[in-house]
């Protein structure tokens, strides 16, 4: 059964990119760091030979990706790296971007792109029909955030830097006002982040 989990990388003090995040600087002020992981050694990635990882990052990274069927970001994401040129670095999966206006012309390339103007719910309804067994990835703030409020969200893969960043885009702003319950599932030390998972208890 398709489920819909969090993955993403975050600062320990709880942002997901610094200040003044732009297509030029896609992580913002010093947020570089918080995906240092995914280049911390000399494996390559099966998904991608883009990353270049640890031993220990390696399984971390392709295990996640080879358990993705679809995911979902938001349309400010997808403009700041420009719709990923076409090819998101997990490549051939389809990706489901939240927006209230379709692009008039989204650049081509291997990710099969749909764009989803009618709500969170909709995306997560129209990934998971897509992932069939496999999972989907949300991997942006404002996505998560929304399914945390829906109760649509089933687990966290957070990827923690060793960094106070202390300004930036906030991961659990916007969460709404219930408590959310986690229980830890995993607990991984990789060089340059800690990797937890948490399913979340409905």
């Amino acid at each position: 059964m398709s489920k819909v989990i969090l993955n993403i990388s975050m600062s320990l003090d709880g942002f997901i990119a610094g200040t003044n995040d732009s297509q030029k600087q896609p992580l913002g002020d010093q947020g570089e760091i918080l995906q240092r992981w995914m280049f911390s050694g000399d494996i390559a990635s099966q998904t991608n030979d883009f990353f270049k990882l640890s031993t220990i990052n390696k399984n971390i990274f392709d295990s996640a990706a080879e358990k993705t069927g679809a995911m979902i970001v938001g349309r400010r994401t997808y403009d700041i790296v420009n719709g990923w040129g076409g090819s998101h670095p997990l490549r051939h999966v389809p990706l489901f971007v939240l927006t209230h206006n379709v692009p008039d012309s989204p650049p081509s390339g291997s990710t099969p792109f749909t764009f989803i103007t009618d709500g969170v719910e909709q995306a997560v309804k129209q990934a998971k029909e897509v992932a069939g067994s496999k999972d989907v990835s949300v991997g942006t703030a404002s996505v998560a955030q929304q399914c945390i409020q829906l109760g649509l969200l089933d687990g966290l893969d957070l990827h923690i830097a060793p960094v106070l960043l202390s300004k930036g885009i906030r991961l659990f702003d916007h969460i709404g006002q219930q408590r959310v319950t986690l229980r830890s599932t995993e607990v991984v030390k990789g060089t340059g982040a800690i990797h937890v998972k948490y399913d979340v208890i409905k």
